[in-house]
């Protein structure tokens, strides 16, 4: 049977759908969140950006701007991109704010870019492929927009690999926020990279705390929702309670990583 591609697209659309809602009406959270605002992470997508000084330089899946707003100093022209027109106009305020006249924002998928084949020096994703529906469209299309000698940087939350805790992070995950598709391991990234074409350096591997009242309330997580996720954790086995060093008010570690990669 031929595949119905009304269908694939339907289903693409509908998940779009599902990140905008849950997105666009916490805008302003995701700027003022203190997880997403600083971080190793974030310094280093900065370091490589002031190393680099490119002219050009796009923020995939942007969300509260945070890479773009580190990156902008050091590029001639900021492109923050999100599939949120509501995330956009908050991130277009913010760097009015903080004086960054060369950000500009747009609109769209990363799985479809709106740019011409090599128009950027620089790309960089934050907190973001995990949302991404596609993650082999999104990162081919990170590759066809990336000039040859430019740098690629993803930086995500990642599964620790092994079974039981991967499918432990991405219960949580899920029952927080439905749009969630998955945290790929560092692993899968590095395949993922190669398969995308390119070369990807090693991973910095690194663990964020997460506060739990803060992390469901910024995704104003339904309460059946939030004692779903309570309830799983007070059953998890010791070596998941471990590596998450689950805290009795539900906080916990996450893994996190961030790989820099070249064509």
């Amino acid at each position: 049977m031929v595949p119905d591609s009304r269908s694939k697209s339907h289903e693409a659309r509908s998940h779009e759908s599902h990140v905008v809602s849950q997105f666009g009406a916490r805008a302003a959270s995701y700027v003022s969140s203190a997880v997403h605002a600083s971080g190793e992470d974030l310094q280093q997508i900065a370091d490589l950006a002031k190393a680099r000084q490119p002219l050009r330089a796009l923020d995939m899946g942007c969300g509260g701007g945070h890479v773009s707003f580190h990156v902008a100093p050091f590029a001639r022209e900021m492109v923050a991109y999100d599939l949120s027109a509501d995330m956009l106009n908050v991130v277009a305020g913010e760097a009015a704010k903080r004086g960054l006249s060369n950000l500009v924002t747009q609109q769209g998928s990363v799985e479809t870019l709106p740019f011409p084949d090599a128009s950027f020096d620089f790309v960089a994703s934050r907190y973001s492929a995990h949302h991404w529906h596609n993650v082999g469209a999104g990162l081919a299309e990170a590759r066809r927009v990336l000039k040859p000698g430019g740098v690629f940087v993803i930086a995500d939350s990642v599964s620790p690999g092994a079974p039981l805790l991967d499918t432990h992070l991405q219960a949580l995950e899920l029952l927080r926020d439905p749009s969630h598709v998955r945290s790929y391991s560092v692993a899968e990234w590095t395949a993922h990279l190669k398969a995308a074409g390119f070369v990807p350096g090693a991973a910095a591997e690194r663990r964020i705390h997460l506060e739990f009242t803060s992390w469901v309330t910024r995704m104003a997580t339904p309460d059946i929702n939030v004692q779903a996720i309570r309830s799983l954790q007070r059953s998890a086995p010791s070596n998941v309670r471990q590596h998450f060093e689950i805290a009795a008010d539900g906080s916990f570690w996450l893994d996190t990583a961030t790989i820099a990669a070249t064509l």
